[in-house]
């Protein structure tokens, strides 16, 4: 379903004016194939419905097969995955895992739940990625892993984060999140490192409400992996016939996601192709429109830097400050738009204090988390919601250009009285 933008095609908003002129757009709406329920019928034909059932197994093939895992496991969530993945690196009280403070918490929290320490470095001004040159520097004899985060499906600088962690002998966990579809000179995220964990969430490219995966590099690892994802039993191999019976084997969870999930899921993989061309679609869309706006110096459009290949996952702008960013979002909602920001860094957060360090200055961090506005962005929009949003956007900041420039000009005195 697509919004009018109103007005005569092509027609700009007069300086003055709002451009509300449809329904609101919301920041983002759940895709569906159609196929959903159909396979969901088909879960529920099967009696199958716990974990681990038919559907989970071909979501669990695509995964492997699209990012050369030696094992795809799913979870109810992303999260569940991180946390998989910490207690399969035996993570442990006194061991430090670097990753950026920019970043959603649930990276963090699984490194702080097995009692260990994230360690934040700072982020790249190009990518908003982990600054792979800031590693080594923070590298302690505590240090046990790093967790790259691929941030908007960009991927991190993953050779060189690659190569310092055989040389000081640490594994690579990444948080590929919102890295479906996307890769690294032709490596999908997710696939690279010794784990890597991915989200099937809602705001998600693919999603099944909530999920996620953790895929696994080495084979050897794979038993455990499966006993630790079934609540610490061997359950796995009770049900391939390879134990008489299942029991429990060392701690674990139910990490398991519903085979209500996977079949919903399993809907979204078979397009996710599909899926991806046309979330690029939307992305290139809005990248050629906020052209103008960048050659002007009024924001920021998002690099990809060669060798990435990029899922469209999301578009943000940067804008001059935090306060225009507050002013756009305001302005956006205004005209029935939904824009939000993202990430608070963790290294400011209440628990980011107390659990956690940060190593060196993150004023880059600091600085874009303030400036940075994400856009709407999801299967449905058609041209004219993403010329509404860009009339939008470009009027916001066009105001607040003009703003800033008339208070330049007058004297200390005029800008002391309107401060």
């Amino acid at each position: 379903m697509t919004a009018s933008d109103g007005g005569a095609p092509g027609a700009a908003p007069h300086p003055g004016q709002h451009v509300n002129a449809g329904p609101r757009i919301t920041f983002n709406r759940p895709h569906a194939t159609g196929r959903e329920f159909v396979y969901i019928k088909q879960a529920i034909a099967n009696r199958h419905l716990s974990g681990n059932g038919p559907f989970t197994a071909r979501c669990g093939r695509w995964l492997e097969d699209h990012t050369g895992a030696a094992r795809a496991l799913l979870t109810g969530s992303c999260s569940s995955a991180l946390e998989l993945a910490a207690i399969l690196a035996e993570l442990k009280h006194g061991d430090e895992v670097i990753m950026p403070s920019f970043t959603f918490v649930s990276t963090a929290n699984a490194v702080a739940l097995r009692g260990a320490t994230p360690v934040f470095v700072d982020i790249r001004a190009n990518t908003l990625n982990h600054d792979e040159r800031l590693i080594e520097d923070a590298i302690t004899e505590r240090t046990k892993a790093i967790f790259p985060v691929h941030y908007a499906g960009v991927a991190c600088e993953m050779e060189e984060i690659m190569r310092l962690a055989a040389e000081h002998q640490l594994l690579v966990i990444e948080d590929a999140a919102q890295g479906v579809c996307a890769s690294f000179r032709g490596r999908a995220l997710g696939g690279i490192g010794d784990l890597g964990c991915v989200s099937f969430h809602e705001t998600k490219n693919v999603h099944c409400g909530e999920g996620g995966a953790l895929m696994i590099k080495d084979p050897t690892w794979i038993e455990r992996a499966e006993i630790l994802h079934e609540k610490g039993t061997n359950r796995s191999k009770f049900f391939r016939g390879e134990v008489e019976k299942y029991t429990w084997v060392e701690l674990g969870s139910s990490f398991v996601s519903s085979e209500i999930s996977a079949a919903y899921l399993w809907a979204q993989l078979e397009a996710a192709d599909e899926i991806t061309a046309q979330r690029l679609m939307l992305w290139r869309s809005y990248h050629e429109r906020f052209a103008h706006l960048e050659d002007r110096g009024l924001a920021r459009r998002p690099v990809v830097p060669a060798g990435r290949k990029h899922n469209g996952h999301l578009y943000y702008l940067l804008v001059e400050d935090r306060e225009t960013r507050d002013r756009l979002i305001s302005n956006l909602r205004a005209d029935g738009i939904q824009a939000v920001f993202h990430y608070v860094p963790l290294h400011t957060s209440p628990a980011g204090r107390r659990l956690a360090r940060a190593h060196g200055s993150l004023s880059t961090t600091e600085q874009l988390s303030d400036r940075l506005v994400r856009l709407p962005l999801w299967l449905g929009m058609g041209e004219p919601e993403i010329k509404r949003v860009a009339d939008a956007v470009g009027m916001s900041l066009q105001r607040a250009s003009r703003g800033r420039a008339s208070a330049t000009t007058r004297s200390p005195r005029e800008r002391e009285l309107r401060k």
